[in-house]
């Protein structure tokens, strides 16, 4: 092979190494959000619906307060085994590729550059340790009354994963 496609390999590479070490660490960002969800439901029932929903998913109430009518809960999520083998494989099929291409450029060093490969394990272990984390969610009630029937605004931060069960499981639709 030519030098030239050799260095331009390595470069391009490079460039695939620094996508997959950002997308190894973009899998810990936290990703908290603020929505506003509206239900047919009074405000008492849905309340009682909520903190149900919650415990069931194993979050506590951290506290509660009545003046603002808002209920805070924290529960810890778990990293997901799948996501750290995952990515394990994805570093490891980087390192490979990588040191494929540093065997090419220094031929004779080429058996010492497999030995990126081992690195590999690093990334499901920060995964598993920086996504492993206590959650939290923060829910403000607000009723409004209509002339046929009261609706509830409920003001959520949390996760969006967690946002997108939640409207899921209790059928609550976005406000417009």
């Amino acid at each position: 092979m030519g030098n030239t496609i050799v260095q331009s390999t390595f470069l391009l590479t490079l460039l695939l190494s620094v996508g997959l070490f950002f997308f190894i660490r973009a899998s810990t960002k936290d990703r908290t959000e603020q929505a506003q969800l509206t239900s047919e439901q009074d405000e008492a029932t849905l309340m009682n619906q909520l903190k149900e929903y919650f415990r069931s998913r194993s979050y506590r109430v951290t506290s509660i307060e009545k003046e603002r009518n808002q209920v805070n809960f924290e529960g810890f999520v778990r990293p997901s085994w799948f996501l750290a083998i995952f990515l394990t494989i994805l570093a490891a099929v980087g390192f490979a590729c990588l040191s494929l291409v540093l065997s090419q450029l220094f031929s004779s060093h080429s058996p010492f550059f497999l030995v990126l490969v081992l690195l590999s394990p690093l990334s499901g272990i920060f995964y598993w340790r920086k996504a492993g984390r206590l959650e939290k969610v923060s829910l403000k009630m607000e009723s409004t009354p209509n002339e046929q029937h009261s609706s509830s605004i409920i003001t959520v931060i949390a996760h969006r994963d967690e946002l997108a069960e939640l409207q899921k499981a209790l059928q609550l639709k976005m406000v417009d």
